[in-house]
């Protein structure tokens, strides 16, 4: 059963503009797994992270690095979730995350579907 869905999308320039604006804002939004990533990449994390939000109902307790993207050898994106995340989650019975992420002509976006049992 579906529990929640998430959807974000993020101007790729003016998310590279803030990050120059606000150096810190790379510390507290990603784990260090996705500093190093480029630009695009770091704008879909940061959609990923809205949108898990979203599909969670936006409590307020949540962590932006309580939510961390990872991929799979073959590139598949997936969530890893702990913390205010993790526990908001179980309340909702979430066992399984659906993540989907793009970045093309300047626009990252993200997609998230929390599915219960």
């Amino acid at each position: 059963m579906i529990v929640g869905v998430g959807i974000d999308v993020v101007d790729v320039a003016r998310f590279q503009a803030t990050l120059e604006r606000t150096p810190a804002l790379l510390e507290r939004v990603f784990t260090p797994g996705e500093r190093g990533l480029a630009t695009a990449s770091l704008a879909a994390r940061f959609a990923a992270k809205e949108a898990v939000g979203k599909a969670l109902g936006v409590p307020g307790d949540l962590s932006w690095q309580d939510a961390e993207v990872r991929s799979e050898p073959n590139g598949r994106p997936y969530l890893v979730v702990t913390g205010g995340v993790a526990r908001r989650a179980q309340e909702l019975g979430v066992v399984r995350w659906h993540l989907s992420l793009s970045h093309d002509a300047g626009i990252a976006s993200a997609m998230v579907v929390a599915e219960s049992a």
